[in-house]
């Protein structure tokens, strides 16, 4: 069996059932704009119900995870990870979408699994927004959108190794960079009125009534000409060269501190402790 072959934290199904709850809870609540039927030239507010409810779904998520298999060892990694990655983000904060945070939650998500990596997504996101006093209405879904990267990472499969394991890492670390940026975009692109973009003719923001195709159709092309080629990309490129650069030597790291902070498997008969 390879060192990646199996997830140092497993996921037991009531979890997982959990954990895809949450995910189609936390998509209806970016995406109801697009969905809404409203009458043509109605104002949609931001959705204050939703941003409420949606800590209300992490804080379920992060219970039920614990009570899975988040046992006390694994849940000091996640907090020695929470604060590395809260530090990165205070020195990276995605100016010009440079950000280093992406990276090691990809790394994490990828060694201990799926719940894991949603897990660290949040309080990874919530940590430094407490340092880098960038708590606000957009931070559930920046919890949200980084607990997906994180469990994405944990999702890929785990027959890989070596090379392949990391331009597979370095692939996905490109995807959720710009998948990243479209959902956070869609996030707030529904409430924002007057969009204008140079060079582009016309209006680019959201028409309440409109059809879907026809909202998704600007919304698209807000996000190429707004983030695409700028702040995800370079996001995208920040991820692929770190996991190139410091991908081996981390994912090392964490699966010696993996076969650490947990125990697998099931013991059977008297067991006798030796002192070393």
């Amino acid at each position: 069996m390879t060192a990646g072959a199996v997830s140092a934290v497993r996921v037991a199904p009531r979890s997982a059932a959990v954990l895809a709850v949450a995910s189609a809870a936390g998509l209806m609540m970016l995406c109801w704009p697009l969905l809404l039927r409203v009458p043509e030239g109605a104002r949609v507010d931001p959705p204050f119900l939703f941003v409420g409810l949606l800590p209300v779904v992490l804080a379920v998520v992060l219970a039920e995870l614990n009570e899975g298999g988040l046992d006390p060892r694994v849940l000091a990694v996640l907090g020695v990870l929470s604060a590395v990655n809260s530090v990165l983000r205070g020195i990276s904060p995605g100016t010009a979408g440079v950000e280093l945070t992406f990276f090691l939650l990809i790394l994490a998500g990828r060694v201990f699994g799926p719940g894991f990596g949603f897990v660290l997504g949040c309080t990874s996101l919530f940590a430094s927004a407490l340092m880098t006093a960038g708590v606000g209405p957009w931070l559930p879904y920046q919890m949200m959108c980084a607990a997906w990267v994180g469990m994405g990472a944990g999702l890929l499969p785990r027959r890989l190794t070596g090379r392949a394991e990391i331009a597979a890492l370095a692939a996905y670390g490109v995807a959720s960079a710009y998948l990243f940026g479209l959902l956070m975009n869609l996030s707030g692109w529904p409430f924002l009125t007057g969009i204008e973009v140079p060079g582009h003719e016309g209006s680019l923001s959201y028409v309440p009534g409109a059809p879907l195709l026809d909202n998704l159709h600007t919304f698209l092309v807000y996000t190429l000409l707004t983030s695409t080629g700028s702040w995800d990309s370079m996001r995208a490129i920040t991820n692929v060269v770190a996991i190139v650069v410091l991908g081996p030597a981390v994912l090392t790291t964490l699966r010696r501190a993996a076969r650490r902070a947990t125990v697998t498997g099931t013991v059977e008969g008297p067991v006798t402790v030796t002192a070393r």
